[in-house]
């Protein structure tokens, strides 16, 4: 399957701007993950994860614990790679599935994280630009900011994937503003 094979499934899947925007923030994040972590065999598997991970939401948004399954069954369906698809099933921490590999692991963090980061650059006069790894650690402090985003599960970094807080926050920002403008920041 190639990106842009995804992109349209995504597409056909995916209606909301904020929401494919996300995507494209996961998919870069991802691609970042798999560099740092010398998975550069894997990078389409780690990006395509990250692109479609939510590819089910507006589906399932009122059956959270549907939301990755669905996704799975999917991606299944179009012949996406197993490994993809277990990524994108697993990365629902509702479905109290384990998280096997690094890039499951990887993708469990950061798809939370990039929510975190695009908030932090929505009330920056300088958007994502002036985004800055103190400024993303003080809001994630602060339960009522963006109180969507799930500060349990990006804590985990340290233990699940290695990387402290700091670090993890550091790699996403250096991802996300390769592509501000694509997101809108």
């Amino acid at each position: 399957m190639t990106r842009e094979q995804a992109l349209t499934i995504l597409k056909q899947y995916t209606k909301n701007e904020n929401l494919i925007r996300h995507a494209l923030a996961v998919e870069a994040v991802m691609k970042k993950m798999a560099e740092h972590f010398g998975k550069t065999d894997d990078i389409e598997k780690w990006t395509l994860a990250g692109l479609l991970h939510d590819m089910d939401w507006e589906l399932t948004k009122n059956e959270p614990t549907r939301h990755g399954a669905l996704a799975a069954e999917i991606l299944a369906k179009e012949g996406f790679d197993q490994e993809i698809i277990r990524a994108v099933k697993v990365h629902n921490h509702m479905l109290g599935l384990p998280l096997e590999t690094l890039m499951e692991k990887a993708l469990f963090c950061v798809e939370e994280l990039t929510g975190l980061i695009t908030a932090c650059a929505l009330v920056n006069p300088e958007k994502l630009s002036g985004v800055k790894i103190e400024s993303v650690m003080k809001k994630f402090k602060q339960p009522s900011f963006a109180k969507g985003v799930n500060r349990e599960i990006i804590a985990q970094s340290q233990g699940l994937i290695g990387l402290s807080l700091e670090e993890l926050i550091g790699l996403s920002l250096e991802a996300m503003i390769k592509i501000k403008d694509q997101l809108g920041l």
